[in-house]
């Protein structure tokens, strides 16, 4: 008999993702793994039998236990892509921060040289030296 309860969840799981990328709340490439998970749900909910089959081929005793060490697995995957996220945008914005530090420096020194450009410039149009 195939579990209501987790169906409905799984269903509501990948609608949600589903809506969230119409909205474009969540990109494809963080949507993937939800839609993975959501759909590998409602197929086991759906035929719960076949984690039974999963878990034996597996060499797992319970089929409880090959979902927690899935889930485990999947969870520590999605930890790792974020940090290497996180990682790659905290390059980017020390680079970025660099940048504007050095163009502000060179506003700063162009502005301290504009009066003077300014004043040669008057002298130089009326013949002065």
């Amino acid at each position: 008999m195939p579990n209501v309860a987790a169906f409905v969840l799984a269903l509501a799981i990948v609608g949600l993702v589903v809506e969230m990328l119409r909205r474009k709340k969540l990109r494809e490439k963080y949507a993937i793994w939800w839609l993975v998970v959501g759909i590998a749900t409602l197929v086991l909910a759906a035929f719960p039998q076949l984690l039974d089959l999963v878990a034996r081929a597996a060499g797992v005793q319970l089929p409880s236990n090959l979902l927690f060490i899935l889930s485990i697995l999947m969870l520590l995957g999605v930890s790792l892509h974020l940090s290497w996220e996180i990682s790659v945008v905290e390059d980017e914005t020390r680079a970025l921060a660099e940048e504007v530090a050095i163009l502000r420096v060179q506003i700063e020194h162009m502005t301290e040289q504009l009066p003077r450009v300014q004043k040669s410039r008057i002298e130089n149009i009326e013949g002065h030296p």
